[in-house]
């Protein structure tokens, strides 16, 4: 329903996008221990469908009324934007907040992911539950963590915004303490409270929980300070500054930018992702590689640049110096790294530096280039997880010396592995190349002494994302097989193969039609552009 009292099929189905998880949550709560599986298999249905119900959000897209987005009227204020569906709804009257959810080009390949991905980590835990057990509490909290996901990408006002951005705080900390610790699954007697390998896991979740509520300070300030100056929290009416002053908005983006660079994260605030990537279960990892992340550059986007265009342009040469830093820290990094899950955690800092470069130059080539790099990693990133898992549960170690040899026992997982590998560093053809060649470009194309530099870093960089990527396979796939992989059988499971083949198809979709992910954000972006200038 919206103001006027109309009723939807599109707001409907964002009420369902965000509310079938949320049901399913509550649902599996009410299961008994004993009906442990039941509960597993009944979350999985609830995120398939999720997933259907997100998928279907394009149906009806295309109104007639510009295209995949069209321009409110100059009479109606300053130039805003209109999603494809929304749910516009009264929910605090006294303070003139809605419920107003919304999606549009920008979002929806987001909201796509996030529910494909949530499906197969509810999926493989049918197959493998992380120790010490539990499933259906470990999937009603994946259910939970994919609300906060998709209402951040949903929400259309400020404030309903930040509350699903806060949602997935407890439950992924809960993820990484409970099921997290050494190896993908753990050993196989679980380790008592107080031991090295449980201090680990819950030192790495409350790393992550004191950093995320860091950021999530700066950004409820930075929320109230443009909500107070604005006296509305709508981000269509916000979206070209909303009439705020230069000062509130230099003010405005310093929080809002600090804040989503913690969730990013961007170095030089990233030091919680290693620890908390080595020591999450391997669904856990998935999660937060493919999705999470993307709530801070989604928010850098559509709220920072979106809301504060004037400290946007105030503060893109300082990102674009961070985002190069960033690139070229994390390649560096990855080279000296011995362990495997490490070293694809470190990764994503330097794969999130393209897409802040690209965000940075405020072009409509690096916009666009931002937006297809967050798919890109989301997909393939969640793949190596998914593989680095199947490794360390295979062999019980995730260290690059004991795991030589791995085609020689497992070619399969180590032609898997190659293939995550050369896609993640940029070949052509496959899903990561077009992020990073064209954050590259949209810098080239901004010119001046400062992004011409800033190109060629960055350039460099690729290339040493192409080196340690390389050495890993070289360390993993090649040589004498080691004793951790000489007895390992070559064949994969079923459930194995059902959680990876979509992310290996999308990987190659993605590379070949990359218009799958920028047709839909062509216009968008073009109109996002005009409304800040």
């Amino acid at each position: 329903m919206n103001p006027d009292g109309t009723v939807t099929l599109g707001g409907v189905g964002l009420v369902a996008t965000v509310g079938l998880p949320a049901l399913g949550a509550l649902l599996l709560a009410l299961f008994p221990a004993r009906a442990d599986r039941a509960a597993r298999i009944t979350g999985t249905a609830f995120a398939a469908a999720t997933l259907v119900v997100a998928a279907l959000l394009a149906v009806g897209a295309n109104t007639g009324s510009g295209g995949w987005f069209g321009y409110r009227p100059q009479t109606a204020g300053p130039p805003g934007i209109r999603p494809w569906h929304d749910l516009d709804l009264t929910w605090v009257p006294g303070l003139d907040l809605r419920f107003h959810l919304g999606v549009d080009g920008v979002s929806y390949p987001l909201v796509v992911l996030t529910a494909l991905l949530t499906l197969l980590c509810c999926g493989y835990t049918l197959w493998r539950v992380p120790t010490p057990g539990r499933g259906r509490t470990l999937v009603a909290l994946l259910l939970v963590v994919e609300v906060g996901i998709l209402g951040t990408f949903l929400a259309l006002d400020l404030v309903l915004f930040f509350l699903f951005f806060e949602v997935v705080l407890l439950p992924m900390y809960a993820i990484i303490a409970i099921w997290g610790g050494e190896g993908p699954e753990m050993p196989r007697r679980y380790p008592p409270y107080g031991s090295p390998v449980r201090d680990r896991a819950r030192h790495a979740a409350r790393k992550f929980a004191l950093y995320t509520l860091f950021g999530s300070v700066l950004l409820l300030v930075g929320v109230l300070t443009v909500t107070t100056a604005a006296g509305t929290a709508d981000l269509v009416t916000l979206t070209g500054g909303g009439g705020l002053s230069r000062g509130t908005q230099l003010a405005a983006f310093i929080l809002l930018a600090i804040a989503f660079a913690v969730k990013s994260p961007l170095w030089p605030l990233h030091s919680w992702l290693p620890d908390a990537h080595t020591q999450a279960p391997t669904v856990g990892s998935v999660i937060l590689a493919g999705v999470l992340l993307k709530m801070g550059t989604y928010g850098l986007i559509r709220v920072a640049v979106g809301v504060a265009p004037e400290g946007a342009r105030w503060a893109a040469p300082v990102l674009g110096i961070l985002a190069v830093a960033a690139i070229i820290v994390g390649s560096l990094v990855c080279l000296a790294q011995s362990e495997l899950k490490r070293l694809i955690a470190y990764s994503s800092v330097g794969h999130m530096g393209f897409v802040l470069l690209g965000i940075a130059t405020l072009t409509a080539t690096g916009i666009q280039a931002a937006l297809i790099g967050n798919i890109a990693h989301g997909v393939i990133t969640g793949l190596l997880f998914f593989l680095a898992g199947a490794i360390k549960d295979r062999t019980h170690t995730g260290a690059l010396t004991e795991l030589g040899g791995l085609r020689e026992s497992t070619p399969r997982l180590a032609g898997l592995l190659g293939f995550a590998a050369i896609a993640s560093l940029g070949l052509p053809g496959l899903a990561g190349f077009w992020g990073e060649a064209f954050a590259v470009v949209a810098a080239w194309q901004r010119g001046g002494p400062l992004w011409t530099t800033l190109a060629v870093l960055a350039a460099f960089g690729g290339a040493l994302t192409a080196a340690y990527l390389l050495r890993l396979l070289r360390r993993v796939s090649h040589g004498p097989a080691s004793p951790a992989v000489l007895t390992l059988t070559p064949g994969l499971s079923g459930a194995e193969l059902a959680a990876w083949a979509p992310l290996v198809l999308l990987a190659l979709a993605i590379g070949l039609a990359p218009t799958l992910v920028l047709g839909v954000a062509e216009t968008p972006v073009g109109i996002l552009l005009e409304a800040i200038r």
